[in-house]
């Protein structure tokens, strides 16, 4: 008699998992096609480039902070701050040093270049977790940091030849693009690792930091802008260009609802799952890039992105046995 039950309990399981999956792949890849046609693709009949990535920080953290706020107050959820102030200004300033690396790079490396690189990220949050965590890491960790590396390398080193897109600016795979994507992989993985640091140390919930690190990142950002004179010059950007306007409203938009989906998959599913629908987002993110830009690859390269997603994948794999394991017995007082 307590069989029938089961059916509608795996088919609610299927259908948040369906749910997760969608939401997470739609909204990223938009946000990847989005980023890159905004900093790579020129506006208007005289051809002219956006270049205030500030800007666009800012347009995402003020739409995200707005969203999050109204969560936090349609669910009666206090909006204090649980942890210092300073703490949060820790993350915000991490974060948007990250993704503004994440945006000029673009106007460097190409977008395949880029989202593969972001692959390597495992490093730094391996670096960083055994400094702020004090974090140790087996053996086949390293292995695959490694092979994720060289398949990086390859896929950098070996850029495709006569890139076909009307687009290109001519500025591929410099030194300074590289170092840019090396500055975001450093950020992110810091910024991660400290997030994580922050929901271990205090009782936080996950709309509390984002509403906090996101108003904090908007008031840096939007600072940012007035130092540099690039506020008013971005505004009349997209004054003019009514297709840029629409190009980040949309941006901020995803980049918003992605914040929400990443969230409850890694509520409901554990990082895990999160992490292999993320290794197949970037799979795809990269094979759609190269048709609508027109990114050829070689074929060195196409050997960089088997072993970088062929690591990912066994990584996820390898934690899955782990986590299926059966724990092991301790002594009294081990």
């Amino acid at each position: 008699m307590a069989e029938p039950p089961l059916l509608p309990l795996k088919e609610n399981k299927i259908a948040k998992g369906t749910f997760a999956v969608v939401g997470i792949m739609s909204t990223l890849v938009i946000y990847g096609i989005l980023q890159e046609k905004i900093m790579r693709v020129p506006y208007g009949p005289n051809k002219e480039f956006f270049s205030y990535s500030l800007f666009l920080v800012f347009c995402n953290r003020i739409t995200t902070s707005a969203v999050s706020a109204g969560v936090l107050l349609a669910s009666k959820k206090a909006l204090d701050p649980v942890a210092p102030l300073y703490k949060y200004g820790v993350v915000s300033i991490s974060n948007i040093l990250t993704t503004t690396c994440q945006y000029e790079a673009l106007k460097y490396v190409s977008f395949p270049v880029q989202t593969l690189a972001k692959c390597a990220k495992m490093i730094p949050v391996m670096i960083w977790g055994a400094i702020i965590m004090q974090k140790k890491y087996q053996g086949h960790d390293y292995l695959l940091a490694f092979l994720v590396t060289l398949g990086c390398s390859l896929f950098i080193l070996y850029q495709g030849a006569g890139d076909i897109s009307p687009f290109n600016r001519g500025r591929e795979s410099t030194v300074w693009g590289v170092s840019l994507m090396i500055g975001y992989l450093g950020f992110d993985g810091f910024t991660s690792t400290f997030q994580d640091k922050l929901f271990k140390g205090y009782d936080m919930e996950i709309h509390n930091q984002i509403f906090y690190t996101t108003v904090c990142s908007c008031l840096l950002s939007f600072t940012g802008l007035i130092l540099q004179g690039n506020l008013l010059m971005a505004i009349d950007f997209v004054s003019r260009h009514h297709d840029c306007f629409f190009d980040i409203a949309l941006l901020s938009t995803v980049a918003t609802a992605s914040q929400f989906f990443i969230s409850y998959t890694i509520r409901t599913f554990g990082a895990l799952t999160f992490a292999t629908i993320m290794t197949t987002r970037q799979l795809v993110s990269i094979l759609l890039s190269c048709l609508w830009f027109g990114h050829p690859l070689r074929w060195e390269q196409c050997i960089g992105a088997v072993i970088v997603f062929g690591s990912l994948y066994a990584r996820s794999f390898l934690k899955t046995k782990e986590k299926g394991a059966p724990p092991e017995t301790k002594a009294p007082g081990g």
